[in-house]
């Protein structure tokens, strides 16, 4: 999944990225308001993690401007401000969760992780694709009660394809989910990872569930076969 973290504390900043990458997620970092809505509007993101005091446009300004676009990111406000009236206003803003300065990481990335299922409009904490099992608690994956050992991109990479389940996913559409700006369109990195995490799944002889629909992409299905 593709986060947008935009924060004007470069301490911050760098904590939060760092700890978004170490879980898999594709990460962009923005210090201001102005910088941080135009890559909003740029790109698409799972969640956009937004301060709300940022230099040159603050962050609720930021957030009523996604809405008055239309678009419908699901938002984590981060604020200093703890009174009612104020989570109230950000959350009438249109913002879908908050949390409140000083935050602990591992809070902070419990709430990331329930924005991105409620992204895809499925809040199971158990995603089955045949006899494939997917924990999104745990991030782990487990076939015929195989413990399958997956990196954190590869694991949001099947947990991404479990939700989009049955339908074709193009490589621009797990570039801009899963990968950051930093990557070379032109490399084969979505190739490689899907090979990858095709040969994971099916180690033990099984049948293969990441099934390629040449010149569209890819499609995870427990009943399904690859196209010629």
């Amino acid at each position: 999944m593709r986060i947008l973290v935009i924060e004007d504390s470069v301490r911050l900043q760098r904590s939060l990225g760092t700890a978004l990458r170490k879980s898999g997620y594709a990460v962009d970092l923005s210090g201001d308001g102005e910088d941080g809505l135009w890559l909003a509007r740029s790109n698409s993101y799972d969640v956009v993690v937004l301060d709300i005091m940022l230099p040159r446009m603050d962050g609720l300004a930021v957030l009523r401007s996604l809405r008055r676009d239309g678009n419908g990111v699901h938002v984590l406000l981060l604020t200093a401000r703890d009174s009612v009236a104020d989570r109230v206003k950000g959350l009438r803003d249109g913002a879908d969760d908050y949390v409140v300065k000083p935050f602990a990481l591992e809070e902070f990335l419990a709430r990331v992780q329930a924005l991105c299922r409620r992204a895809y409009g499925d809040k199971r904490s158990v995603l089955a694709v045949g006899d494939l099992e997917i924990d999104t608690l745990k991030r782990s994956a487990r076939r015929a009660h195989r413990e399958i050992g997956l990196t954190a991109r590869e694991y949001l990479l099947l947990e991404y394809l479990a939700r989009r389940r049955s339908q074709v996913v193009s490589r621009s559409e797990i570039e801009s989910h899963i990968y950051d700006g930093q990557v070379d369109p032109m490399s084969n990195v979505v190739d490689s990872a899907v090979c990858s995490l095709r040969r994971k799944l099916g180690a033990a002889g099984e049948t293969a569930l990441i099934h390629t629909r040449r010149g569209f992409g890819y499609v995870l299905n427990a009943e399904d076969s690859d196209s010629a």
